[in-house]
């Protein structure tokens, strides 16, 4: 299944994965990419510079594929300018694939400095946007590629609130550049739908919990597994910072302090990456925040990374081919 995204990147499939706080680490990175898709290690778990370079090359260990570091700069992450920095340089360095970055747009970034000295070593440069405007900014400013991340998404969809089908053709036809689809991309479908339009491939974060290669409990597991589309709410608007996550006794609390209109110092300590460990770990579901998607409704079972690439891909292409032959017939 060729596109502009798998030449872009050097991948077998469309399918990459997206930044995941605490989940996108080396081991199931590599894995990803070793089963055909994009891999991503999310700098943000990184404290500094060389960790980061340690990762990327403990990955290398792992795998001779393409993968991709996730740089997102938003001011929950309570980390500075020079944090992100050492995340660009480190991915210079050691002339990763691609970079997926979120947040503030690279070009508005120390100057624009590191958009230059990414594509100067050579680095794929891919923002995941909320919008048509954004996109068109960022072709502008010289990015490889962008992704159209519908409200559906888990983490932080932009507050335009327009959903993947909408987005993903909108931006498709605004820009020249390849675009990628995220936001309730699980399975074939999703991908046979996300190329009728107009995307290059997908993005999928939340159904890549539910394989074998995710250092994850397994009570999260089963936890998506057994939640459904509705389960997922919008929250954190009166804060300036909207994210969807997994309906748990946390989230409850969040949005009864925002309908109450409490503050920031008090949404915080809900929502703050320190639960991480006790969520992901211990796997205490009500712990704190669970970003994921409304894809979780898609989400029926735990498997390897490469059968799920493998199903996702020959699921999509017979659906493509029977709509073909559908359409011959008539």
């Amino acid at each position: 299944m060729k596109t502009r995204i798998t030449e872009l990147l050097g991948i077998q499939y469309p399918i990459v994965c997206g930044g995941m706080m605490r989940l996108a680490r080396p081991k199931l990175c590599a894995a990803i990419s070793e089963a055909g898709g994009l891999g991503n290690l999310t700098a943000a778990m990184y404290g500094n510079k060389k960790e980061l370079i340690a990762a990327i090359r403990e990955v290398r260990e792992l795998t001779d594929k393409p993968f991709w570091v996730n740089v997102t700069m938003l001011p929950a992450m309570n980390l500075g300018d020079r944090h992100y920095q050492n995340y660009f340089e480190a991915v210079i360095e050691e002339k990763v694939a691609a970079v997926e970055v979120g947040g503030t747009p690279l070009d508005r970034f120390a100057g624009g400095e590191y958009l230059q000295k990414l594509k100067d070593a050579g680095v794929k440069i891919i923002h995941k946007l909320g919008s048509v405007r954004h996109a068109v900014h960022a072709e502008k400013a010289g990015y490889d590629a962008v992704i159209a991340a519908g409200v559906e998404e888990g983490g932080h969809p932009l507050n335009d609130n327009v959903a993947t089908t909408v987005l993903t053709p909108r931006m498709a036809e605004s820009v020249k550049i390849p675009v990628i689809t995220a936001g309730g991309m699980a399975d074939g479908r999703g991908l046979a739908a996300a190329l009728c339009l107009g995307a290059e491939g997908i993005l999928m974060a939340s159904r890549f919990i539910c394989t074998r290669e995710c250092e994850v409990h397994d009570n999260v597991r089963q936890e998506l597994i057994r939640r459904q589309e509705y389960e997922t709410v919008l929250y954190g608007n009166t804060i300036g910072l909207q994210g969807r996550a997994l309906r748990n006794d946390t989230i409850k609390k969040v949005l009864e302090i925002e309908e109450r209109k409490g503050g920031l110092n008090e949404i915080l300590p809900l929502i703050a990456g320190t639960l991480g460990p006790e969520i992901w770990e211990k796997g205490n579901i009500n712990a704190g925040s669970i970003n994921v998607g409304q894809s979780i409704g898609l989400i029926h079972d735990v498997v390897s990374c490469r059968e799920l690439l493998d199903r996702i891909v020959h699921e999509a292409e017979a659906i493509i081919g029977q709509v073909k032959a559908q359409a011959e017939a008539n």
